[in-house]
């Protein structure tokens, strides 16, 4: 991403709705896998992510490529933080019982490969929870300001997630109830002038509180349902526990 991303991302993240709502999406998925053992959170930006792992009581360990993600993750007092490239994760094999990583597929060129070195780092039975962003028609600026390679099908993301050798337990559609608006918003975004910058609207304070609380509904839903649309994607993963297990 671009360091003026990483800042907005460091400045925003603990209280903004979509940040936020995603995150307790992602959170909920989690601990409905009843994972054990250490986590890694792969892509952990600015560090919130991390932060609420270690929190909530999960031995977590923080990976990102980029030194200024490293250094906001220091500025929270977080660690332990490893630096190293998506495609070739400097851990050891069958290490963790769960990686989270969200909207961080997106930004490696090379994707197949980083599935398969999540799927290596993880332990036989480990979950991998994920975000992604959905839909190519909604490319626009805001991917391009934040170095997306590509947006996702669901059944894009369902063929690298097999091609790994992950069994899938959930791939939903999120931000659901919002699509419409999203579509419309990136439309505009598209026809006007200027560096591409990532679409993050200033909602007033009580727009924030409610649009966390319907992210939080979606999440409930997501918990029972696959939704059918949605402009990002999130997905359970699980590495077979046994060889005999594997895709």
């Amino acid at each position: 991403m671009n360091a003026e991303e990483y800042s907005r991302l460091y400045a925003l993240e603990d209280r903004y709705w979509w940040f936020v709502g995603r995150r307790r999406v992602a959170s909920r998925l989690l601990e409905a896998t009843q994972a054990t053992g250490p986590v890694l959170d792969f892509g952990c930006g600015a560090g919130v992510v991390l932060q609420s792992l270690q929190q909530s009581g999960h031995e977590a360990v923080g990976l990102d490529s980029s030194d200024l993600a490293l250094a906001f993750c220091q500025k929270r007092g977080l660690g332990p933080l490893v630096r190293g490239d998506g495609e070739r994760i400097p851990l050891r094999s069958n290490t963790f019982g769960a990686a989270l990583a969200l909207d961080v597929f997106e930004h490696i060129e090379d994707d197949a490969r980083a599935y398969a070195e999540v799927y290596r780092v993880l332990r036989p039975g480990g979950v991998l929870v994920l975000s992604v962003p959905a839909f190519a028609s909604l490319w626009g600026p805001h991917d391009v300001a934040l170095h997306h390679f590509r947006r996702y099908r669901r059944a894009e993301l369902v063929q690298r997630l097999q091609q790994a050798g992950f069994q899938i337990d959930k791939v939903s559609y999120s931000v659901f109830c919002l699509f419409p608006v999203v579509v419309l918003t990136r439309f505009i975004e598209k026809l006007r002038s200027g560096p591409p910058r990532a679409s993050l609207p200033t909602v007033p304070p009580w727009l924030n509180r409610a649009l966390i609380a319907l992210q939080e509904f979606e999440g409930r839903l997501i918990a029972r349902i696959n939704l059918p649309w949605g402009s990002s994607l999130v997905a359970v993963a699980r590495k077979p526990s046994s060889p005999e297990g594997e895709a």
